[in-house]
């Protein structure tokens, strides 16, 4: 038998559980903080690139450093709250986006093995509706239509076979 499955591990039922727990109990945490930009606001507010970090930063040192030569027009209470907060908030998109990074991981590799495995079910399918075995004329009709021929199509553009996504 040949060996299709890349990863063999898979996801227990109280892994399962322990997850969507914490995924219940991080939304709930985060309510508060939830914000719908529409597309306009998004692109209005945008997020500051690396240079107004540094620019940012450099103020509120200024500020820490030296407060009297700080605008009196800045509420510095509020400014010093909004840099904890978005230095708190960077962290943990970090922290969030290593751990998606980690589950789409595991998730290509549980796609790569269900797309090999399903091709060698497909060439058995083929096989056996060659051998007139009931039942694989049907099963082989209703998968071909996944797999387009390849090569020209009359028009002089290709038809790419399926790839796993």
């Amino acid at each position: 038998m040949p060996f299709h499955d890349v990863v063999q591990q898979h996801i227990q039922t109280e892994e399962l559980a322990a997850l969507d727990k914490a995924l219940d109990a991080l939304e709930k945490a985060v309510e508060n903080q939830k914000r719908n930009l529409t597309p306009d606001e998004r692109k209005k507010y945008g997020s500051i690139n690396e240079a107004n970090k540094l620019f940012v930063n450099k103020v509120y040192d200024y500020c820490k450093a030296q407060p009297a030569l700080c605008s009196p027009d800045v509420n510095w209470d509020e400014f010093a709250a909004d840099y904890q907060d978005r230095a708190y908030l960077e962290t943990r998109l970090n922290r969030m986006r290593s751990i998606m990074e980690s589950l789409e991981n595991s998730k290509i590799l549980h796609d790569y093995d269900n797309f090999q495995n399903s091709l060698v079910d497909y060439s058995y399918t083929q096989y056996k509706k060659d051998t007139d075995a009931g039942g694989y004329m049907t099963k082989y009709n209703e998968l071909k239509q996944f797999f387009p021929r390849t090569g020209t199509n009359g028009n002089g553009s290709t038809t790419p076979s399926p790839e796993p996504e």
